[in-house]
């Protein structure tokens, strides 16, 4: 039987929110994603405004802190998916590229002690300078570590909407 949480640092990850795990590694869709993105499937937006979010999370099952700290094999199974889950999220959302954050370590901007790659789908205009995207991971990151009620711009997703992402997601071939 599957788990019910996946631990994410501090935070439990439901296992509703997951689409994809290994023996290593667990992806995962974003509480709070930084990019906006079209509507290609029902419920996954925020209803104030419409808009769809995107933003994936991939990680070691492992707590590992650092990204020197993961053994060889974490290493290319994080990569392998990242790889692979990519191509299809630039597909499935008619992206036109991609963008593979890591943070790796506090003076980086990493708020969850957990090591962790960010994949967000990417079109042209999403962001007025295209670095700024760095700016809101990093401000979306420490919202998180804050554990704000209440964003400024927008709530946290609800579990049900997660949920309904990463449903789709699962569909996906890796």
């Amino acid at each position: 039987m599957a788990v019910e949480y996946y631990d994410f640092g501090p935070y439990k990850i439901h296992h509703s929110s997951v689409f994809h795990t290994t023996d290593l590694s667990f992806a995962f869709v974003n509480l709070r994603p930084a990019v906006t993105g079209h509507i290609l499937f029902s419920l996954v937006y925020d209803v104030n405004d419409n808009t769809m979010y995107l933003h994936v999370l991939i990680c070691p099952k492992r707590e590992v802190k650092r990204v020197a700290d993961l053994t060889d094999d974490e290493n290319i199974e994080l990569w392998r998916i990242a790889h692979k889950l990519g191509r299809q999220l630039e597909s499935y959302h008619n992206a036109s590229s991609l963008t593979f954050c890591i943070q790796d370590g506090a003076q980086a901007g990493q708020s969850v002690p957990h090591v962790h790659i960010h994949i967000l789908p990417r079109k042209i205009g999403d962001f007025e300078n295209n670095d700024d995207i760095y700016d809101v991971i990093n401000e979306k990151e420490k919202e998180l570590k804050r554990k704000l009620e209440v964003d400024i711009e927008r709530k946290d997703r609800s579990l049900e909407v997660m949920a309904q992402e990463a449903d789709e997601y699962r569909k996906f071939v890796f």
